[in-house]
């Protein structure tokens, strides 16, 4: 829950900086998600709102291990947060909410 939190707000803090800058590292959400399916062989994995109306999601493929973070505005434009090798998915229980680990 943690790391989901933390992914959510760097991503929240990374993007605004990526957008103005009308970075390479975005494009139409349908051309991005084509290219991670098809050049990666990444899928959807989660996703989760972010502040002003930005969607976060996470992409990973289990065959080859590859995994992607992006942002999605709502105008549509999906740009690159991070990405990296040796994605694994966890099954890890969730603390009822309240208590901390």
């Amino acid at each position: 829950m943690k790391l989901k939190s933390f992914i959510l707000t760097s991503a929240a803090l990374i993007v605004p900086a990526i957008a103005q800058a009308q970075n390479q590292n975005c494009g139409n959400r349908d051309l991005v998600v084509e290219r991670l399916t098809t050049k990666y062989g990444e899928s959807r994995r989660s996703i989760g709102m972010a502040p002003q109306g930005r969607v976060v999601e996470v992409f990973a493929s289990i065959e080859t291990g590859t995994w992607t973070i992006t942002i999605t505005l709502p105008n549509g434009v999906t740009c690159l947060v991070a990405s990296g090798q040796s994605f694994e998915e966890l099954n890890e229980p969730v603390a009822p909410a309240g208590i901390r680990s």
